[in-house]
């Protein structure tokens, strides 16, 4: 069965978009198989998980060119993911997982999910006047990265903006932390380094920028991203805390692309996605699915002038060589 639509049940663009970024995920769909069936009608009705392999299951009888996903959106109701409004696809992409992710009873379907997904960082804090510094490991599910730097300046490609995202920062001022040696606040360096990259990495162009009046505005600049991107060579030595044998393992193949048209009061959302059984790219606008090419999907790179243009918000990447 080929590409199949998801209609649009009121507003419900952003989640379709986000399903079919789960859904065309082979990897994703091979651990949602494996779950346990809810054993009661009422339950059904309440587990994410299960309601997302009925969609995929109706979506794979080869029937029908889209079909409806009323029963997930109104499972999530349940959770407070309310229909009939504009969701935000990196805050939906980071509920449902959630969602799966608690419901799915089995340990080792939460270890394989958490491993597919999850992004590794080590955190330093070093003392700028004394030798004192401090390391915690913590796990993300994006990577969140500004398309402006701190001078608001625009970062022109997205391994510009990976480097950015990367760099020490210096904490002076207002900013200082308390250090334990020298016992008072002093200057520090914060620094992320990368230790371990997933099967399948989520990167959020933070494309959405809050001004100090409360108010959005979307941020359309031209930002290319590639086809094929290899993290050991974006990032520098310092930025990562990984072995060769890990490293050599970051050389990903963009998969998805999430691209969001029209201004944050009033926008659409749909997915670009390379089905991985056939290798070609597929345009998911709601209940319309058709095949395009690698120059439709740089069409979501971005430009200023077009207000109704599409543009990149989430890019998923798939690695060419899992261990």
């Amino acid at each position: 069965a080929g590409a199949v639509g998801l209609y649009n049940v009121g507003q419900s663009c952003c989640l379709n978009s986000v399903l079919q970024v789960f859904l065309m995920n082979i990897h994703f769909t091979g651990i949602l198989r494996r779950i346990t069936v809810p054993p009661r009608d009422a339950q059904k009705r309440r587990n994410v998980p299960y309601q997302m392999l009925l969609l995929l299951e109706e979506m794979q009888c080869g029937k029908q060119k889209a079909v409806s996903p009323l029963d997930f959106a109104r499972c999530l109701s349940v959770y407070e993911v309310k229909l009939f409004v504009q969701h935000d696809a990196a805050q939906l992409f980071l509920t449902l997982w959630n969602l799966i992710k608690r419901q799915m009873k089995k340990p080792e379907l939460v270890e394989d999910l958490n491993n597919m997904y999850a992004i590794c960082v080590q955190e330093h804090l070093a003392c700028q006047k004394c030798s004192f510094e401090t390391k915690r490991n913590s796990s993300m599910l994006t990577l969140p990265l500004p398309v402006l730097d701190s001078n608001s300046r625009i970062l022109r490609t997205l391994e510009d903006c990976l480097q950015y995202f990367f760099r020490p920062e210096q904490l002076t001022d207002h900013n200082m932390c308390f250090c334990e040696q020298c016992e008072r606040k002093t200057p520090f360096l914060q620094s992320m380094k990368l230790v371990h990259l997933p099967r399948t990495l989520t990167i959020h162009l933070k494309r959405f920028c809050f001004e100090k009046s409360a108010s959005v505005h979307k941020l359309s600049h031209y930002l290319p991203f590639p086809q094929d991107l290899d993290f050991g060579a974006v990032l520098t030595k310092s930025q990562c805390q990984a072995d060769d044998h890990e490293k050599a393992a970051w050389q990903y193949e963009l998969f998805a692309v999430v691209a969001h048209s029209g201004s944050t009061s009033c926008g659409h959302y749909c997915a670009y996605i390379r089905s991985l059984t056939e290798c070609k790219w597929y345009c998911f606008n709601d209940s319309e699915v058709c095949q395009v090419s690698w120059d439709d999907v740089k069409c979501t790179y971005g430009h200023s002038n077009l207000l109704w243009g599409q543009t990149a918000y989430l890019l998923i990447y798939m690695k060419k060589h899992p261990r």
